[in-house]
């Protein structure tokens, strides 16, 4: 009786570190969300877009998130996945996948991949220029409207960002200044200047990005990241 018990823990222990030694995921999918081969800025930590994989019984989502640079990485094990960025994610539009014809994209992954993922925002921040005189940031934009038809917004504000990191969005800033949307008289021309208080350790340089509010949108759209000394 007593050798029978110790076989089957034996049978189980091998068991248990059979299923504990499966590989880790080692696939990796990494791409870009872009409008016309151009990244989309997004706020750090914001916007996702999921992926689904059948044949597991419950299906649960795998949510990659979206740097803010528009990039992204994730690794994953090969095989069929739906990739979807749900409705309310990003300050874009998403575009009908050309072989489903609906917001769900067949992803087949045998190894490693990269991929772009085509959007449609509703605004693109063009020509972002920063300048600096002492301790006050001066920024020059444009703002081009990519959404013209029935489903463009109007843009809510237009924000200026500086942070001591090179993560800047509304959440991280040391300072910031905004032009409501009803205020933009000649949306090529766009300026708009900060104050950036003093910054303890002392450093020679700050990071500076543009926010677009879009109406009824939640996630911002963002110009790049730019380093200005002071």
């Amino acid at each position: 009786m007593r050798n029978s018990l110790f076989i089957i823990i034996v049978i189980l222990l091998a068991v248990s570190c059979k299923k504990d030694n499966y590989a880790p995921p080692g696939t990796s999918f990494k791409g870009r969300i872009v409008y016309q081969g151009e990244a989309v800025n997004v706020g750090h930590g914001e916007v996702f877009f999921e992926l689904w994989e059948s044949g597991w019984g419950k299906r649960t989502p795998i949510n990659v998130g979206v740097a803010q640079d528009g990039s992204f990485s994730s690794l994953l094990f090969d095989g069929t996945y739906q990739l979807v960025i749900p409705g309310n994610q990003g300050p874009f539009l998403t575009l009908p996948d050309g072989a489903s014809h609906t917001d769900t994209t067949l992803l087949q992954l045998k190894g490693d991949r990269t991929m772009d993922i085509e959007v449609l925002p509703y605004y693109m921040i063009r020509n972002a220029k920063v300048s600096a005189s002492g301790r006050q940031v001066t920024v020059n934009c444009k703002l081009e409207k990519i959404v013209t038809d029935t489903r463009a917004r109007n843009v809510e504000r237009v924000t200026l960002y500086v942070n001591r990191t090179q993560f800047v969005d509304g959440i991280n800033n040391i300072a910031n200044q905004t032009i409501n949307g009803g205020d933009i008289q000649d949306p090529a021309n766009i300026t708009t200047q900060v104050n950036v208080p003093a910054i303890n350790p002392v450093q020679s340089s700050v990071f500076v990005r543009v926010g677009v509010k879009v109406e009824g949108v939640e996630d911002m759209l963002f110009s790049p990241v730019i380093e200005q000394k002071l």
